[in-house]
């Protein structure tokens, strides 16, 4: 628990702020909140997609999820949008696997909150895979992270606290 409470960037001692931002920005955490604008930041407010679009919006969502032991809906949605751009027709099928078996299978490793209708369907799209196979389940799932857990980042204390940071910056 302690190697993974560190790994995941503890929380301070005395107060309930989270100010280690190596989970968060794992590429030269300091230099990246200097770059990070409090404009940016706030923009991630402005819509799920404005999130998932910056580098920095994602990276702070992924280690978000990660505290709430959630990030499989990330993590799929993620490896939909990578498989999308499958140039390959031989690496296409090997892939559209991979990615079933992590996520979409009953008792995968990393499943997915998804509907029997929506994983039936991906099943029988499995058998000829195309690059929009997962369409039907990568929305479902971005649809759920979006009413249920970016409501809950915008609260956290992980996106606040980022805000403050790039706020005391400017004073």
């Amino acid at each position: 628990l302690a190697g993974m409470r560190t790994r995941l960037g503890c929380l301070s001692h005395k107060s309930d702020s989270y100010n280690d931002f190596t989970a968060i920005l794992p590429d030269k955490p300091n230099r990246a909140l200097k770059r990070l604008s409090t404009e940016e930041a706030t923009r991630w407010a402005d819509s799920f997609d404005v999130l998932l679009s910056h580098k920095y919006g994602l990276a702070a969502f992924r280690a978000f999820l990660k505290t709430e032991f959630s990030e499989e809906n990330l993590e799929f949605w993620l490896a939909c949008e990578d498989f999308k751009k499958t140039r390959s027709a031989a690496k296409l099928a090997s892939k559209a696997q991979r990615i079933f078996e992590e996520f979409i299978d009953v008792q995968a490793p990393r499943e997915v909150n998804i509907d029997f209708q929506t994983r039936e369907l991906t099943r029988r799209n499995m058998q000829e895979p195309s690059l929009s196979c997962f369409d039907q389940a990568q929305g479902k799932v971005h649809s759920l992270m979006e009413k249920d857990s970016y409501p809950r980042f915008l609260r956290s204390k992980i996106y606040t606290d980022l805000l403050s940071q790039t706020q005391r910056r400017l004073s």
